[in-house]
């Protein structure tokens, strides 16, 4: 794919520092804004168009979080050499199989791809190979890795992200929405191409490839256990009674929301709903007089609010939640010291080398090895506590192989502090 030139940098003056030119805008697609695909004769002409194409596919997909419930996809770009830029709405178009079938074989390039996985398999797309611009990113040490800042630093333009948190379920969708989301992958096969560079030259090719092996090995998220507990203000919950209050109120709400498919916070807020917990309303009155739930769309729900709080504040008390949701890892690690002091000292050495090594990497620590991973290690040490027996424990942990050949002498030598 070719780029549009970008302008030399000019000769810095005597004393000064060299200057990075300035980012060119992109405003508009190269080859102009192509219409929206929006009916089964399109979609199959331009499946077929990417099936003549060659190279990479860069693929991307726009949701309406915050409007919507779910991560539904409500348009799909795709771009490839000799083929364009398609716009496909996945409303009319929900089975894109026949794209799938198109691009099955080829090296799809996205940003953040975990983000967009989920909702690409709902309309039928799933990648047999990926190439994942935000953790090559990540991997090559660069200091910002949104989109737009590494098509910046890496390829010289300036995207505009105006619309990244616009309703996208809006229909029609406004012509400068379009040119925004056919911008996002006009230049993503430069960006794949680029940073596949950086990361040869640094070492790192295979360490990038087990990394994008195991997004697509890892399949799609789990359902969260207990996502209630994820309410915004749930700390300031004291008594087990108020967590089955909230829990309560927040089923109604997900239920509601789900039915409507409305963004839960739109139907009512996590303060809100925190609030009311606080205040326990013994009646649909004393409720009405709190802050939101004077308003109109919640004085007309003010009965399934009101009964969702009454359930939860009568449930039996073997009924209601525990404080915290019992979990299969260690505690805290604020508790450490005083729980287990060694393992605080492990912690501590393991943390020490792991920051030291991923500078001399030059990349995140976390992308180095799981911090969630490194915590389980050091609170629950493997038997032997030998070179050999840490690397299968990283193994079955998940960490891929670059990861456990960098870190296991370190973790090794960390297990013997005490």
């Amino acid at each position: 794919m070719s780029t549009q030139p970008i302008p030399a940098q000019p000769a810095p003056a005597p004393d000064d520092e060299p200057t990075a030119p300035p980012a060119v805008p992109l405003l508009a697609p190269r080859d102009g804004l192509p219409p929206v695909i929006e009916t089964s004769t399109a979609l199959v002409e331009y499946a077929e168009a990417l099936a003549a194409g060659s190279g990479p596919v860069a693929v991307d997909a726009e949701r309406a979080s915050g409007y919507r419930y779910g991560q539904r996809a409500y348009l799909v770009q795709l771009r490839r050499v000799g083929t364009g830029t398609g716009l496909i709405d996945p409303i009319p178009l929900p089975d894109l199989s026949v794209v799938q079938s198109a691009i099955v074989d080829a090296e799809w390039v996205l940003h953040a791809a975990s983000q967009d996985l989920p909702s690409l398999a709902e309309v039928g797309l799933v990648p047999a190979r990926l190439f994942d611009t935000e953790l090559a990113a990540r991997l090559a040490g660069l200091p910002r890795v949104g989109l737009g800042a590494v098509v910046e630093s890496l390829l010289g333009y300036r995207l505009e992200k105006g619309h990244s948190a616009a309703d996208w379920s809006t229909r029609p969708l406004p012509e400068e929405w379009l040119v925004y989301a056919a911008l996002d992958v006009e230049v993503l096969v430069d960006l794949r191409d680029a940073l596949a560079a950086v990361l040869e030259e640094q070492g790192k090719t295979e360490w990038a490839r087990q990394e994008f092996a195991a997004i697509l090995a890892a399949g799609p998220p789990a359902p969260r256990a207990d996502p209630w507990r994820r309410t915004s203000g749930v700390h300031g919950l004291r008594s087990r009674r108020q967590l089955g209050m909230l829990r309560s109120l927040w089923q109604a709400r997900d239920e509601l929301a789900r039915r409507r498919d409305i963004a839960p916070g739109r139907v009512l807020p996590d303060a809100a709903m925190v609030s009311a917990v606080q205040a326990d309303p013994r009646t649909e009155a004393a409720l009405l007089e709190l802050p939101v739930f004077r308003g109109r769309a919640n004085r007309k729900l003010v009965g399934t609010w009101f009964g969702a709080l009454t359930r939860g504040r009568e449930l039996p008390e073997s009924e209601l939640p525990l404080h915290s949701r019992p979990g299969d890892g260690p505690p805290p690690v604020n508790r450490w010291a005083d729980r287990d002091p060694a393992a605080a000292t492990r912690l501590q050495a393991a943390r020490a080398g792991l920051a030291e090594l991923a500078a001399t990497h030059s990349l995140p620590v976390e992308n180095l090895l799981s911090p969630d991973l490194v915590r389980r290690l050091m609170w629950t040490p493997p038997e032997p506590r030998d070179a050999e027996t840490v690397a299968a424990t990283l193994r079955a942990g998940g960490a891929r192989e670059w990861q456990v050949e960098l870190t296991r002498d370190l973790l090794t030598d960390a297990l013997d502090r005490a």
